[in-house]
């Protein structure tokens, strides 16, 4: 499988329809097709080869595919980047992937050239709108070059929890079949569906699940430039979306605001809602599928397995807080579990090649075909896993273990929280205690006390956070996953 090929057959099977659009910015299959072509025969003129590594760094616009499969349709291996980052953190994917080429929004060009100086990497901006007068000198498409499955087509930076971020190898093989698995048998994607792409297309969740899948069916992807619950409803209604594809603080941010103004939007278009990047609480799926009258999928996915490993799939039982099955042609199983939860371990063709001039780290995380995903989970007799907590998350207060996603699921029960998340901070005898940190809907007027009552009055005495601190806003990444590493408390009492 070739991921570029998908696009090629696209443009042929249904080269009127739209492919992609932003506002009065659209683009038919056959034209995105026609665009990437051309790309492909500018990235020749810099002389890009087969296998050239070459850098990305744009918000979600329509730009994005033509850029991505064109740099495809050359030969080359896609290194999406965050438009937000520094110079010095630019430095480091444009050195460490050894970049032949690098195209940014002409918004950042300037963050691009400093963090690519003294690299030798060429620098080419890229004006929204105006992509056509950059390639006016390759009015001809550039044949697409054969690439084999196993070679790379996509190094997917992690986000570097561990230290600096480490480049995942997908291959054309990993992102064509696991694109083509969730367009058919999770999110049955026909040519009639319009998705949403409010994920940014940078990110693995994003540029697999809703811009590659919807390529495949032939779908129309309506974007976002950035999230914003209100914008987020206005599109579904004027563009009829079907499909919506988000991370738990997108459901929350649009329960709220729908909750807000019951009857500002027309949603009834929508027929599925995917969640994935974290688990989604279980009252906010519950709270949500009621208001929307619209079912939510929930899975579990990283950028090491391209990204989709398990499901709930439609034509299944729907477990709520379960991650569902094992995709087609993909394993999964927990590692050495205690009292049932042990690391979660996946095998299959989504795996990473390895991690991009790091054998040591590839070693550690890809032991005998089994990826070790560092995360917690346990699985029911019927074979659907629950996602327990990132092993490093897991908090050790006074020889118990405590889960943060489950003290979160009981605080978001709650009906003044809108995001929560629950922490370790060291204290001197028990080792860790258990905190919370919380931000609270409009109105609100719930105090810490009343929280800390709230959750004690439901779990286990050595699990409620006895520290808990209400702020305006939680930490996000940009998908809008929250970052518990970026929450800092003192030491417990």
């Amino acid at each position: 499988m070739n991921l570029n090929d998908f696009l090629a057959r696209a443009a042929d099977d249904h080269g009127n329809r739209l492919a992609v659009e932003l506002g009065d910015r659209r683009l038919t299959y056959a034209e995105l097709n026609a665009l990437a072509g051309r790309t492909a025969a500018l990235l020749a003129a810099h002389g890009v080869a087969p296998g050239d590594r070459v850098g990305l760094m744009l918000p979600n616009l329509p730009e994005f595919p033509v850029l991505y499969y064109g740099i495809l349709r050359a030969g080359g291996v896609v290194v999406p980047m965050n438009p937000l980052l520094k110079p010095r953190e630019i430095a480091h994917y444009v050195r460490d992937s050894g970049m032949a080429l690098f195209l940014v929004w002409d918004s950042v060009a300037d963050q691009a050239r400093a963090g690519a100086d003294g690299t030798g990497t060429p620098v080419v901006p890229i004006v929204p709108s105006a992509l056509e007068d950059l390639l006016e000198a390759h009015p001809d498409p550039a044949p697409s070059t054969s690439r084999d499955d196993g070679d790379l087509a996509v190094i997917l930076y992690t986000s570097g929890t561990t230290g600096v971020p480490k480049g995942a190898m997908l291959t054309h093989a990993n992102l064509a079949r696991n694109a083509e698995i969730t367009a058919r048998t999770l999110a049955r994607f026909t040519p009639d569906d319009v998705v949403m792409g409010c994920l940014p297309l940078f990110h693995a969740f994003g540029q697999a699940c809703a811009m590659n899948a919807a390529v495949v069916a032939g779908a129309r992807l309506t974007l976002l430039a950035r999230f914003d619950a209100a914008e987020a409803l206005r599109t579904i209604e004027e563009q009829g979306v079907t499909v919506f594809e988000g991370v738990p603080t997108m459901y929350s941010a649009m329960l709220a605001e729908r909750l807000n103004d019951p009857h500002e939007h027309d949603t009834s278009s929508l027929r599925l809602s995917v969640s994935g990047g974290a688990s989604l609480p279980v009252e906010v799926l519950h709270v949500f599928e009621t208001v929307f009258a619209c079912t939510v999928l929930e899975g579990f996915g990283m950028s090491e397995t391209s990204p989709v490993a398990s499901f709930n799939h439609p034509d299944r039982p729907r477990k709520p807080g379960s991650v569902g099955t094992p995709i087609e042609g993909v394993e999964m199983c927990v590692l050495n579990p205690q009292d049932g939860v042990g690391e979660l371990c996946v095998r299959g063709h989504n795996v990473m090649a390895g991690y991009w001039g790091r054998p040591d780290a590839t070693a550690e995380t890809v032991v005998d075909g089994w990826l070790r995903t560092g995360d917690l989970a346990r699985v029911d007799d019927d074979g659907y896993y629950y996602i327990v907590d990132r092993k490093k998350d897991l908090i050790i207060r006074g020889g118990f273990n405590v889960y943060p996603r489950e003290i979160e699921e009981v605080l978001y029960e709650h009906p003044g929280v809108a995001e929560a998340a629950v922490i370790g901070v060291p204290h001197a005898t028990l080792g860790e205690e258990v905190a919370a940190v919380v931000a609270l809907r409009p109105g609100s007027e719930s105090c810490d006390d009343e929280l800390r009552e709230f959750v004690r009055q439901r779990v286990a005495p050595y699990k409620y956070p006895r520290e808990i601190r209400i702020v305006d806003a939680l930490p996000k990444g940009p998908t809008g996953k929250i970052l518990k590493r970026q929450i800092t408390l003192p030491e417990a009492d």
